[in-house]
């Protein structure tokens, strides 16, 4: 492996604007967007093999693309603006966004995906580092950094965090890549297979005025706290042995017993069949009515199903907690990121454009988290789940608009939890011509100790990687722990 003393070199970075003028009205803030103006920009991206296409052929590609995608976004290429009542927007305006093309080929795809921890280097994939939402007001509201490595190319997007949240950041994403794909074959884009709704009229659109002092919002959290990251993977198998312990069901690992309810809440996403036309939902669901006759026992009747990824939580849950020793009387927090976009009634479109986000904290004293069952853990968060509604959203806007504040990031008492992303995330889908990503990996930003980050494992079929920063002593604990080590996927 290269020292780590070698250092990132920009080749080049230009601006890049849409191909056509935009005519779109300015995007007010919303109750969701505000409170992230003291976060970070997002930071993510894909690491590919690299293309067959030359390189001085394939930067000149992803530029055309990007600009040709940006028509489809416009707000990605404004600017934020705050009018004379206090009011913030964003000002379509054609203003574009930075492209940078970097070099840092003493580095191979081994390096990225090899090592147990993330290296550091990986940051340097990304622009815009440590950069708080706020200043896009003065600066480009997204860039894209395209990094040669020796044998690969990694392409990062930074894209500020009260713009988008996940489901917005990928969808853009997906496009740019869907885009560049179509290009490279010679073909016209005439528009693009999810279309970004930009309509302002929900609930989430408030008269209340968030008042941000002087200079801006600030992150909440220590941005040079010493932490450990690492990609802890599980494969499908492994995630359902662990929903099946939590339900108390028996678990066989010659594939018998699998969850069809899941999958086909997940086959949005899912574009497989079984080589014969019918669509794998199809076959689940006449698996599912041929099955539920079978009567059930009353004590089967009444336990609650926990899901896969809420299993997987209250795992985490449990090791993080016994990993921070903890006093048993300590109240710990496990906050959960959810999409209101389905919760909402009447529902947002799902492809919404800005945030439609909020956080749902779970608490627990420490001697409960790690006394109790697995079961217990799971059924605490998925009863938070499950009684957010349409309800719980509208009192979480109307808290905010009567104290407006931006969100605090941040382990306050060395005893909470946040996880972000999704599992459900198309980050593989990201395909710009010359094949799927070989890992997803994430910047700098908004990183302190217990965020976690859930990612699709690359595999598919329900795996899942959660990129977990904890304080080194902490992680160490974890990676010593055989009763969350055993799930994890070597």
């Amino acid at each position: 492996m290269p020292s780590s003393q070698e250092s990132l070199t920009l080749l080049s970075k230009t601006v890049i604007v849409p191909d056509q003028k935009s005519t779109m009205d300015d995007l007010k803030f919303s109750v969701s967007d505000l409170p992230m103006l003291s976060c970070h920009y997002i930071q993510k991206g894909c690491l590919f093999t690299r293309p067959s296409l030359p390189i001085d052929s394939l930067i000149p590609l992803l530029k055309r693309g990007l600009s040709r995608t940006l028509s489809f976004f416009p707000p990605l290429a404004g600017r934020l603006c705050t009018d004379a009542d206090g009011y913030i927007y964003i000002t379509c305006n054609d203003a574009g966004v930075e492209f940078y093309h970097a070099k840092y080929t003493q580095w191979f795809i081994r390096d990225v995906i090899s090592p147990i921890h993330t290296p550091e280097f990986v940051e340097e994939f990304f622009p815009f580092d440590k950069t708080v939402s706020y200043e896009g007001h003065f600066k480009p509201i997204m860039a894209v950094q395209v990094t040669e490595l020796a044998d690969g190319v990694f392409i990062g997007c930074a894209v500020n965090h009260a713009v988008t949240d996940g489901t917005s950041f990928w969808n853009f994403f997906n496009s740019f890549a869907e885009v560049c794909r179509k290009m490279g074959a010679g073909n016209d884009i005439e528009r693009i297979a999810r279309q970004p709704n930009f309509s302002r009229d929900s609930v989430l659109v408030s008269p209340a005025v968030l008042r941000v002092p002087e200079g801006g919002p600030k992150v909440t959290f220590d941005e040079n706290e010493p932490l450990s990251e690492r990609i802890f993977s599980f494969s499908r198998e492994a995630i359902q042995e662990l929903k099946a312990t939590v339900n108390g069901k028996k678990w066989l690992d010659n594939n018998d017993v699998f969850d069809a309810v899941e999958i086909m809440g997940k086959q949005s996403n899912d574009k497989y069949s079984d080589g014969n036309g019918k669509s794998i939902a199809g076959i689940l669901e006449n698996w599912l009515f041929k099955t539920s006759a079978v009567p059930k026992t009353d004590s089967e009747s009444k336990a609650v199903e926990i899901s896969s990824f809420q299993s997987l939580c209250a795992l985490l849950w449990q090791a993080v907690t016994r990993g921070r020793k903890l006093p048993a009387s300590k109240t710990t927090t496990f906050r959960m990121a959810v999409n209101v976009r389905p919760r909402l009634n009447p529902k947002l479109d799902p492809l919404y454009f800005g945030n439609a986000i909020q956080s749902i904290p779970v608490y627990a004293s420490a001697g409960d988290v790690t006394s109790r069952d697995l079961r217990w853990c799971a059924e605490q968060l998925n009863e938070a789940v499950k009684a957010y509604d349409d309800g719980a959203v509208r009192r979480v806007i109307g808290d905010w608009e009567k104290n407006p504040r931006c969100f605090p990031l941040g382990n306050f008492d060395g005893a909470i939890l946040t996880m972000g992303s999704s599992p459900r995330f198309p980050m593989y889908d990201n395909d710009f011509g010359w094949g799927r990503p070989l890992a997803v990996r994430s910047g700098g930003a908004n990183k302190f100790d217990g965020k976690i980050s859930a990612f699709p494992g690359r595999e598919g079929n329900g795996s899942v990687d959660l990129e977990v920063l904890l304080t080194p002593e902490t992680m160490a604990g974890i990676e010593s722990d055989s009763e969350f080590m055993r799930y994890v996927t070597s």
